[in-house]
Parts: C-alpha cells; sequence; structure tokens
C-alpha cells in the first residue's frame, strides 16, 4: 500500500496540468454545493429574520406616510426617513376590540451634518409595551436602556461604552445588536423619553421638517398583535374606516414582495447548483477516462512489472479520491472566502434580507461538499477502473500505444 501511494503521489505530481485540471473541476463541483446552499439559506434565514422583527400584525402610520414616504424601503431596508402624528390616536385605537397588544414607536432621521455622530435612521419605543424591539436586544445580553442610552445595529461603526452625538445631544452606546440581516443592523434604538429629547434638539437647530410639533404630543406608528379569536383583516378594517387620517397596513403584505423575491433568487440557486454540479461531474468524467486511455501504456507496463488489475484499479481510484479531496477543500475554502466577509455587500445588491447560518451550519455544509465531491471523484475513477480492468495488456504493448 505504501507503494502505491508512491506511485500515486508521482502520478500527480508529474502531471501537474493534468492534476490541476481535475483538482479546478472538483473545486467548482464542492464550490457550487457549498455556496449556493449557503446562499439559499442566508436568504430564508434574512426572511424569517425579517418577519420576526415586524413582529406585528398591524402597523398604522399617518396617511401621507403611505404616500409621499418611501415605507417599505423604511421598514425594510433602513432607509433614513420619519413622519408623525397625533398621539392621541394610540389611545383610540387601544380601545377597539380585537387587540391583544399595542405600543408606539419614534422615528427620526439623522443628518450628515457636524450635528450627529451617524446618519441613521433612530427609532425609539416604550419599554413597558413594546414586543418587537425589546426581545431583539435581550438576545444580544443588552441590559437596561435608561435615559440618553442607545442600542446600535450590527453594522455600525459603534461599540458599547461609545458616546454618539446626536443634534447636539449625547448618547451612550450600552448594547450592540447581533446580526439580524435586516434593518435593524443600521439603525439606532432608544427609549422614547430619549428620543423626545433627540425630536426637541433637532427642532431647536431647524434640522427637522416637521416644524410645528411637540414631542411630547406625537408618535411615528402604532404596532399591534391581533386577540386570538380576531381576524387581523376586520381589525385592520375598522382601524381605516374610522381614522381617515391614518392607515393600517398588514405587515405580511409589506413582505410578500420580498417573500416572491426570495424564492424567485432561492429557485434560481437552487437551479444554477443543480446545472454547474451536473456539467462539472460530466466534464470531470469525460476528462478522466480521456486521460486513463492516454496512460494505457503506462499501466501496461505496470501489469508486466507483476501489478495486479485490482491494484491498477485501486491506483486510479485513489488518484480520484486525491484530487477530489484536494479540489473539494480548494472549493469550500473560497466559497467561504467570498460569501462571509462580502454577505453585507450581497445583501445590498439584492435588496434582500440577507443573514448567514451560525458557523456550524456552515463547517456542515462544507464537510456535505466536501463529502459529495468526493463521492464524485470516486464515480468517475471507478469508471476509470473499469475500463482499465478490460485492458489487454499484450496487445497494449504489441502495439506500441
Amino acid at each position: 500500500m505504501k507503494q502505491l501511494r508512491k506511485i500515486v503521489w508521482k502520478n500527480i505530481t508529474k502531471r501537474p496540468v493534468r492534476s490541476l485540471a481535475m483538482i479546478f473541476l472538483a473545486a467548482v463541483l464542492s464550490l457550487s454545493v457549498f455556496a449556493g446552499t449557503i446562499v439559499v439559506s442566508a436568504l430564508r434565514n434574512g426572511f424569517h429574520s425579517l418577519e420576526d422583527r415586524l413582529g406585528a400584525d398591524i402597523m398604522v402610520v399617518p396617511y401621507e406616510a403611505i404616500t409621499k414616504e418611501d415605507l417599505k424601503g423604511m421598514i425594510l431596508q433602513g432607509n433614513t426617513g420619519y413622519f408623525y402624528m397625533d398621539a392621541k390616536y394610540l389611545d383610540e385605537i387601544s380601545k377597539m376590540e380585537g387587540i391583544a397588544n399595542i405600543s408606539p414607536q419614534y422615528y427620526l432621521a439623522s443628518v450628515k451634518a457636524g450635528c450627529c455622530s451617524l446618519p441613521v435612521e433612530i427609532v425609539g419605543y416604550d419599554p413597558e409595551t413594546d414586543f418587537t424591539i425589546t426581545p431583539w436586544i435581550k438576545r444580544s445580553n443588552g441590559g437596561e436602556v435608561g435615559y440618553r442610552d442607545v442600542v446600535v445595529g450590527n453594522d455600525l461603526n459603534a461599540f458599547v461604552g461609545d458616546t454618539l452625538s446626536f443634534f447636539g445631544e449625547n448618547v451612550h452606546v450600552v448594547a450592540k445588536l447581533d446580526k439580524t440581516g435586516t434593518a435593524y443592523d443600521t439603525q439606532v434604538f432608544t427609549t422614547k423619553e430619549t428620543i423626545r429629547t433627540l425630536i426637541d434638539a433637532s427642532l431647536n437647530k431647524q434640522l427637522n421638517q416637521y416644524a410645528n410639533i411637540h414631542s411630547g404630543n406625537v408618535i411615528s406608528c402604532i404596532l399591534i398583535n391581533v386577540a386570538d379569536g380576531y381576524d387581523v383583516d376586520d381589525v385592520m378594517g375598522e382601524i381605516n374606516i374610522h381614522n381617515k387620517k391614518l392607515r393600517a397596513v398588514r405587515t405580511t403584505n409589506m413582505i410578500s414582495g420580498i417573500s416572491d423575491s426570495l424564492a424567485a433568487v432561492s429557485d434560481v440557486a437552487g437551479m444554477i447548483t443543480v446545472i454547474v454540479w451536473v456539467v462539472a461531474l460530466v466534464i470531470m468524467i469525460v476528462a478522466f477516462v480521456m486521460m486513463t486511455g492516454e496512460r494505457k501504456k503506462e499501466f501496461g507496463i505496470l501489469r508486466v512489472m507483476g501489478a495486479s488489475k485490482k491494484k491498477l484499479s485501486a491506483l486510479v481510484l485513489m488518484e480520484g479520491i486525491g484530487l477530489s479531496l484536494v479540489g473539494s477543500l480548494v472549493g469550500v475554502c473560497l466559497g467561504a472566502v467570498i460569501l462571509l466577509p462580502f454577505s453585507g455587500y450581497i445583501e445590498m445588491k439584492l435588496s434582500i434580507p440577507f443573514l448567514l447560518p451560525h458557523i456550524g451550519f456552515i463547517l456542515l455544509i462544507g464537510g456535505v461538499a466536501v463529502l459529495l465531491t468526493i463521492l464524485a471523484g470516486s464515480i468517475t475513477a471507478g469508471i476509470s477502473a473499469f475500463r482499465i480492468a478490460k485492458i489487454d495488456t499484450g496487445a497494449i504493448l504489441r502495439s506500441g500505444e
């Protein structure tokens, strides 16, 4: 066996062009499986994270937010923007039938100016009633968020202990969210008391487009969970009928477009993975069979020297498995280098939430990609080994091939 391994090593190293070609094909196989699976998984994770991030059945906003603002861009992609409505609507809607949970949110966009550390979307919430933001903060090991405390999204260049300034008011970073693959990653979160201070500061500096508001009398949106036994559409319809200046929207409708895009991208990614894998496998089989045919004289000489057909078949199998192993590892490493550091860029280009799976799943898929590639290499080498078993040694040597 040791002698056989030496022959295999010499065959691989003495024919670098052939070996590199097989390694390349194996790398394409493993890359397609690894990258395709991770991309589809990251898209699905991002979508589920977005569903959790919305965390409400209904969102109520001022009517002009639907007609004048890119609401989906703000809520789903983190584009900066803000709008306000009278806080009295919160009390009015909370008295309606079918309301299980209700909580206000407050929006404020910082500006690209000396007054603000970051041009970001600032989201205020009520800790006593909130059911969408607080769970994310707790998952990220965030403690109590007090007055002038903020929690920053994972993609922002700010860290626990930093002091940020918005409209001349200093706030302190007390927690940083885990990666969510959603707009949360580029937003700043704080309590209603703090954001009211920031709204007043923006008004004082004349950097707020709503000049005639008072921070204590306005909110930006109302999030609602419908009680058991009530239909979401019925509750939403009641709100819209009785409040002409408001618009209640079903959160699932907001992400329906993303769901469609996710399905389309997943289908395309899956189809490309299968096509690439099949084409690379066919090319690998053809290439290996052709190379085996070119080595008939080599195999004939080895037979004369005493090598059995079984050993020749083992030789070819070991070469195929060895080259496939190296190629599969190259493909997985290349996929990791492409996907892991540039996941944010991929998300930006796709305009779809993109959340990479945990490291354990990534390692599992990498292992599966390696095993499938080695299996493909074994099948390829097995076909060649079957052809070797039929070689007529005497005829080959007499012909001078």
